[in-house]
């Protein structure tokens, strides 16, 4: 399944069955979008008594994750958080060097470094090395970074304040309306302290096509191998139960539907599901793409070294963070990234890498990270999130 081009486009076929429909609908969370257990770590993030450092975890689990795989744990104490990903929570082949996994991880750590700020804590960051390998067998949780906490002044910046309203937007953009040079000039400058790490912002119409089609053609690809499909299918919540019982992966009412697409889908099967994304709009994905008037790349000096990875997350962490206290939207499109991975674990030629170097003019730089931003047209909606007991060990 395509899960970039999923029920998008014209062409998505609306199918309702009357007789139970109404029932169905309810017992699908129809008429519950964004309640329930699986919501209520959006909701309650500062609003529990003071809990020292525990604070920090619940704003960084509402951080970004591929595929909302969230493979974060931590070990907090009174003056250390240590951050572990968990190995196991991965979507197979289509991430078969974790390297998604890590970015993820860097998304959480950025989250609870403005909390750290805001809630009156001076932090040290300790980024532990290594490289990026094949997804190893021994599913042990493997520790990334280590933050240490001394008293420090409180400063809640406009990051910070975003967190809670920061949600991947998988709806259309509105192509007319350019993005500012101020909010521009802002993007381009949130990875000056990452030496390591370098945003290309591409808003010229030739680059924006010629990288909406590289990803395109990549996402068919990668979704035509049944072992991505199934890596992929792992992570996709339908049944509403569901959602409230994982309180992890990818859910209707974050596809970026209008709101009755998204009702009648919600009552639908998988298969149906796969069906309808299959006879979606033509070029529908590279369209979705277009709308937006900004496609940006996070580029590393190494996109399999661990803090490398790691820094990319933190800056798309950062990129959304800062979209969303502007008023706009911003969403990621890494097949082709994803296909540089999957050509290297098929050991075949290195064809995705080499037409996006062709876009940076710069050898020095991997790309690791592909985005798109600009106004919505769609409210976007929260995604679900596992509660703080479950990730504190």
């Amino acid at each position: 399944m395509r899960r970039r081009s999923f029920l998008k486009g014209a062409g998505f076929v609306t199918v309702a069955v009357v007789g139970g429909a109404v029932w169905r609908a309810y017992d699908q969370g129809v008429f519950s979008v964004g309640q329930g257990p699986a919501y209520e770590p959006w909701k309650d993030w500062r609003t529990k008594p003071d809990n020292g450092p525990l604070e920090l975890v619940r704003a960084a689990i509402l951080a970004a994750s591929p595929h909302n795989t969230q493979p974060w744990l931590f070990k907090v104490t009174g003056s250390t958080i240590e951050l572990y990903i968990d190995i196991g929570r991965n979507v197979g082949p289509l991430d078969p060097y974790l390297r998604e996994e890590h970015i993820g991880m860097g998304c959480a750590l950025e989250n609870l470094l403005l909390a750290a700020a805001a809630n009156g804590y001076r932090a040290q960051m300790t980024l532990f090395p290594g490289k990026l390998g094949p997804i190893p067998s021994d599913p042990t949780p493997q520790i990334l970074a280590r933050v240490d906490l001394s008293a420090g002044n409180r400063d809640p910046s406009e990051l910070y304040r975003a967190i809670p309203h920061r949600h991947t937007n998988r709806g259309p953009y509105d192509p007319h309306k350019p993005l500012s040079h101020e909010f521009l000039d802002a993007l381009s400058g949130l990875s000056t302290d990452q030496p390591d790490i370098k945003l290309f912002l591409f808003t010229a119409d030739a680059d924006r096509r010629k990288i909406a089609e590289i990803s395109s053609a990549a996402n068919s690809e990668l979704y035509s191998d049944a072992a991505v499909e199934a890596g992929s299918d792992r992570w996709i919540r339908i049944d509403w139960s569901q959602v409230q019982k994982h309180r992890d992966g990818l859910t209707v009412d974050a596809f970026g539907l209008p709101p009755i697409d998204t009702a009648v889908a919600k009552m639908m099967p998988l298969w149906m599901l796969k069906w309808a994304g299959s006879h979606s709009e033509k070029n529908g994905y590279q369209n979705l793409m277009l709308s937006a008037p900004l496609i940006g790349i996070i580029a590393a000096r190494d996109r399999y070294d661990r803090q490398n990875c790691a820094a990319t997350g933190r800056i798309w962490q950062r990129a959304h963070l800062l979209a969303t206290a502007r008023g706009l939207a911003g969403r990621p499109c890494n097949e082709a990234i994803e296909m540089i991975d999957h050509e290297k674990a098929l050991d075949r030629p290195a064809r995705r890498a080499g037409l996006l170097a062709e876009l940076l003019r710069d050898t020095s730089w991997q790309p690791n990270f592909l985005f798109y931003m600009g106004y919505p047209t769609l409210t976007a909606r929260a995604s679900p999130r596992r509660p703080i007991d479950t990730v504190v060990i």
